[in-house]
């Protein structure tokens, strides 16, 4: 009897301690979940944004040191990112012309994540139909700033039209 009143007291001290480490295992699980998600929609905002010629929007998806990187140039914070956006593609989109954004992989570490994915910049042919004009990756870097995931690097990189090749020297 005294075996098994031990064993009973022991399995009943042990279960709140392992109910308490799943709730923590789980609660990890839903955050890292959350974040991805969240995540997720910052990288189609980005996109609509961009098509909606939006650049305040844009901008504020990069954290406060942020920085875009890509063939026009490099430029670092919103401000700066809103502004050089503005110069390098002024106006409204009267071209209706439009981002595809695909392959998302999303690592999260903590308060840090990388993501790479795809993007195409669909134009109207001379046909009138839709013709794709460019395609290539983004390589990003996100930083949880104030409670919300942020852009602190993306690397824009051009796939199509395939870049001519460096000549030899």
């Amino acid at each position: 009897m005294r075996a098994s009143l031990t064993f009973l007291l022991s399995g009943v001290l042990l279960l709140p301690l392992a109910a308490q480490q799943n709730d923590k295992a789980l609660a990890a699980r839903v955050q890292r979940l959350e974040d991805i998600e969240e995540i997720h929609a910052v990288l189609l905002d980005y996109g609509r944004y961009l098509d909606a010629r939006d650049f305040a929007g844009y901008s504020k998806l990069f954290a406060k040191d942020g920085e875009w990187v890509g063939g026009f140039g490099t430029v670092q914070g919103p401000a700066a990112i809103q502004a050089f956006m503005e110069k390098q593609i002024p106006g409204p989109n009267r071209g209706n012309t439009f981002h595809i954004l695909s392959n998302f992989k999303i690592d999260v570490h903590g308060d840090t994540a990388t993501a790479w994915s795809r993007w195409t910049f669909v134009t109207p042919g001379a046909d009138k139909k839709p013709a794709i004009s460019q395609a290539g990756r983004y390589d990003d870097t996100f930083v949880r700033e104030n409670g919300h995931w942020k852009f602190k690097r993306r690397t824009a990189s051009n796939d199509i039209p395939v870049p001519d090749p460096t000549p030899a020297k």
